[in-house]
């Protein structure tokens, strides 16, 4: 995702192809859905103390013969947590839920059983499926006590990735994902059978950042919190602070990456060890791309080759500035999003996320891909329409709790009001400008697009 910082204007282009007449709504994001954007600049630095565990996976659910059926159960529980137990909510008593791995023309069904005193729902976060009926549909509400069956056609030609699944009720998406509802959807395909992928040790990371307590309470949020955004007391990786991972010479490292918090950016950096991008939002891009630091806004994903060498190296990861109000209501101007992801505006404490012990004799480092896929050039025909799309934020004690608005084109979200039409086959080239105090993340629901230009003149990123 690209990033624009306040009244920087950035060029997005999309090529839409779901249905003729198409309605699109456009989100910024978990933490838009629900008026809290970005967290507060002064939290002190999680992961300052306590006991490492051992890198575990979530429990993995794999289709066959085309198919996955899945129930999960969203409910509160007590779940581990460095020797003791912590509240959180979980799918299927744990946080984050099953990794759901699946490959394209599958058809998955989950039957969402909600034991949670709020309403719930689910949305396959990225997933290029059909957002109405029981698919992708997020206006669906499961009230407490009750359930719902979702079916997912995955289309044939679906890009293989890192996805992830969390719950999207307008209003309780911050803290319903804060409080641990999410898990991985991993897509496979040919490019999965790379003689370099097939050989690799692959990870599954969901990043979090919950507070930690054992009550309900850890969710609870002030009025800064909400106008700034909720981060936690830790930052966890599949639910553990700090593990130890353990990996051999000569070795490649998959590493499929979610960030799974509503606020929080992470700046991620390995160490001592190169690493490559091979996958973004949009799934897998043309070859490994070198990369000293990779950024993700929430919801973004990312996946990593690292070819480790003997050592021990820390994960970790920067505080990143972007924006806010100050403390007497004023709107703070910081830095923009494009420089966010060059890491200039990577600022603050480092938290150490894990420790990677690699192990074995010297030998030569594991050899990458060369190529993974052809991505298609965005511009392939004639742009049907050019639209400004523009973020902002209105003034204070606009909001139910007192904070102010954030709005796109200058309104509110509506479920009854659709916002933007397109035509099936079509190519549109999307000016993004953000002229709020706040970095923003923007992504759409079932569209991907690719960024052609930004204001900043960074190298734009790759892969839709």
């Amino acid at each position: 995702m690209n990033r624009t910082g306040s009244l920087d204007v950035t060029r997005r282009q999309l090529l839409v192809g779901l249905g003729a007449g198409g309605a699109l709504v456009a989100t910024g994001g978990l933490a838009a859905c629900t008026r809290i954007l970005a967290p507060p600049v002064a939290n002190p630095a999680p992961n300052g103390a306590g006991p490492s565990g051992e890198f575990a996976q979530p429990a993995e659910l794999v289709s066959r013969d085309g198919r996955l059926d899945v129930t999960l159960v969203a409910a509160a529980a007590m779940v581990p947590y460095a020797g003791g137990t912590r509240w959180a909510l979980t799918y299927n008593v744990t946080t984050p839920g099953p990794t759901l791995r699946v490959r394209p023309g599958d058809v998955v069904t989950v039957r969402l059983e909600n034991r949670l005193d709020t309403t719930t729902n689910l949305h396959t976060h990225g997933l290029h499926v059909s957002p109405e009926g029981d698919s992708d549909n997020v206006f669906v509400m499961v009230d407490p006590g009750q359930s719902h069956t979702y079916r997912y056609r995955i289309p044939t030609d679906h890009p293989s990735g890192i996805f992830w699944y969390h719950p999207h009720h307008h209003g309780q998406v911050a803290p319903q994902v804060f409080g641990g509802l999410a898990g991985a959807i991993i897509i496979e395909d040919a490019i999965d059978q790379l003689p370099e992928l097939a050989g690799a040790t692959s990870r599954v990371f969901v990043l979090s950042d919950p507070n930690i307590g054992d009550t309900a309470a850890v969710l609870d949020g002030g009025m800064m919190s909400q106008m700034t955004g909720r981060e936690g007391t830790a930052i966890l990786l599949n639910g553990v602070p700090k593990p130890l991972i353990t990996a051999r010479t000569g070795t490649l490292e998959h590493w499929r990456v979610v960030n799974a918090s509503p606020s929080r950016y992470y700046a991620l950096r390995l160490d001592g060890q190169p690493l490559h991008l091979i996958a973004s939002d949009g799934g897998r891009l043309d070859t490994p791309h070198p990369v000293d630091e990779v950024v993700l806004v929430p919801g973004e994903r990312a996946e990593l080759l690292i070819p480790v060498t003997a050592g021990t190296h820390q994960l970790t990861t920067r505080t990143v500035a972007r924006g806010g109000m100050g403390m007497n209501g004023d709107m703070g101007m910081g830095g923009g999003m494009g420089r966010g992801r060059t890491g200039a505006n990577a600022t603050g404490p480092t938290t150490v996320m894990a420790t990677v012990n690699v192990a074995g004799p010297d030998t030569t480092p594991a050899p990458l891909p060369a190529v993974l896929r052809d991505l298609a050039d965005p511009v392939t025909g004639p742009v049907a329409r050019t639209r400004t799309v523009t973020l902002s934020m209105g003034g204070m004690g606009m909001g139910m709790g007192g904070e102010g608005q954030f709005l796109i084109d200058g309104h509110t979200f509506d479920p009854n009001r659709v916002d933007i039409t397109t035509q099936l086959g079509t190519t549109e080239d999307w000016v993004i400008r953000n002229t709020s105090p706040m970095d923003h993340p923007f992504h759409l629901h079932v569209w991907p697009f690719r960024v052609i230009e930004r204001s900043d003149g960074a190298p734009v990123p790759p892969g839709w």
